[in-house]
C-alpha cells in the first residue's frame, strides 16, 4: 500500500486521515505485517467484523470506506485501486474541498 502511505502524507495537512483496518485477522500478525511493510497510518483491528462488515457493509478486503468525522459513511469502493493515480487524488481533493471537518478513509 505505498500509494496509501503517499496519499496520507500528501493530504494529512488538509485533515485527511487513513485508518487501516484489519478484518478478522490475528492482531499480533497484523502488527508485525504493518511494521514490515512500513505503513504510516494507524492500523486498527476488527476481529469480529462488526465495524467493517455490519457497520459499513464490506466483507472482504480490499475495501476503502470514506467516512466523515461523525462516522457517517460517505461512500465505499471494493477491490484494489491505484490511490496514487491523478483520478484518485482528484477524487480525494474534491471530498476534502466539500467538508468542514476532517475526512477519514478506512482501508482494509
Amino acid at each position: 500500500m505505498p500509494s496509501v502511505n503517499t496519499l496520507y502524507t500528501d493530504f494529512k495537512r488538509q485533515g485527511f486521515e487513513v485508518l487501516l483496518v484489519s478484518f478478522r485477522e490475528d492482531p499480533e500478525l497484523v502488527k508485525r505485517t504493518a511494521l514490515e511493510r512500513g505503513y504510516t497510518a494507524t492500523v486498527l483491528s476488527d476481529q469480529s467484523g462488526e465495524v467493517a462488515g455490519k457497520g459499513y457493509g464490506g466483507w472482504g478486503p480490499p475495501t476503502a470506506y470514506f467516512v466523515d468525522q461523525r462516522g457517517r459513511l460517505l461512500g465505499r469502493v471494493f477491490g484494489p485501486r491505484d490511490w496514487g493515480s491523478p483520478a484518485a487524488r482528484a477524487f480525494l481533493q474534491e471530498l476534502l474541498d466539500l467538508r468542514d471537518q476532517p475526512l477519514h478513509a478506512l482501508v482494509h
